[in-house]
Order: C-alpha cells, then sequence, then structure tokens
C-alpha cells in the first residue's frame, strides 16, 4: 500500500516520489518472510527508481543481505519489457533474479517473457510476486510461469 495516488497527485507530487504507507511497509514485511521459504535465495534485486519501490527493495533485502542491489530504469512502468532484458544480459550470469516494480508493466513484463506478448494476462497485486524460470538465457517467451501469489497470499504463508 502506497495511500491514495489521487491524493498524492492532487497535493501537486509526482507519482515516483509515493512513498509506502505504514501498512504497506508491514504488508511487505510478511509478504518479504513468505517470499524466503518460496525463494530462499536471491542474487540480484532489481528495483525501478520510483521511491516505493526502493523502500520495498530495502524491505526485502533484511530477507537477503547477500543480494546485490540494482536500480534501473527499465522497471518504471513507461519501459518496454525487452528494455529489462537488455540490461540483465549486462549485469553478467545471476541464478536467480527478483524485479521489483510497477503494476501494471510487471504483469506485461511476466507475460511478455512467458508468452511473448505485450498484451498483459498477468496481473501483479500489490505487494506479489511470481516465479518466472528459464531454460535458456531470458528472453522474449522463453520464461515458464512456475507459480504467482498475491501479497495477501504471500502474507498467510508466513
Amino acid at each position: 500500500d502506497a495511500g491514495d495516488a489521487h491524493e498524492w497527485a492532487r497535493r501537486g507530487h509526482p507519482d515516483n516520489k509515493r512513498p509506502l504507507s505504514d501498512k504497506g511497509r508491514a504488508q511487505m514485511d510478511d509478504a518479504s518472510r513468505a517470499l524466503c521459504l518460496l525463494a530462499p535465495k536471491i542474487d540480484l534485486l532489481a528495483a525501478s527508481p520510483y521511491t516505493r519501490a526502493m523502500q520495498t527493495a530495502e524491505i526485502v533485502l533484511t530477507r537477503y543481505p547477500n543480494a546485490a542491489r540494482e536500480v534501473t530504469g527499465t522497471l518504471v512502468p513507461e519501459a518496454h519489457p525487452e528494455s529489462f532484458i537488455n540490461w540483465l544480459r549486462l549485469q553478467g550470469p545471476r541464478e536467480v533474479v527478483a524485479a521489483l516494480g510497477h503494476e501494471a508493466h510487471l504483469g506485461t513484463l511476466a507475460t511478455w517473457l512467458v508468452a511473448g506478448t505485450e498484451d498483459s494476462r498477468v496481473e501483479m497485486k500489490k505487494g506479489g510476486a511470481c516465479l518466472i524460470t528459464f531454460r535458456k538465457p531470458p528472453a522474449k517467451g522463453a520464461g515458464m510461469l512456475e507459480w504467482l501469489l498475491t501479497g495477501k497470499q504471500l502474507a498467510k504463508l508466513k
């Protein structure tokens, strides 16, 4: 939860500066506990430069202290899915990469990785997560969706 986007905008603040609410911080703490059960290791945590994504990254990194952290504009809402893959290739080989961004972009990215289309078929709810695996290097349509959970579902697993 990052509060009311319309109220934030009404006050004249840009959306990229909207922070997590106290409720959102607690939700991410719960979700990150469960994420550790499902994905015991993260090698690289890639985050959008938006304030709430950076705050989420800080929470997730408390559970994965050995993960490298990188900020990338390829995870902002306007970015094309291919830009993330191109950026990822420059990061060198990584076994497990977590991407923190924004909906509807993350749903589009997941759909593009699995189905090769930009017509999103995946809805990433706030605080949600999915696991996409690859038998060959990550590319358009090369992924397999292993699981998809909402933040509420993750919180129940903690």
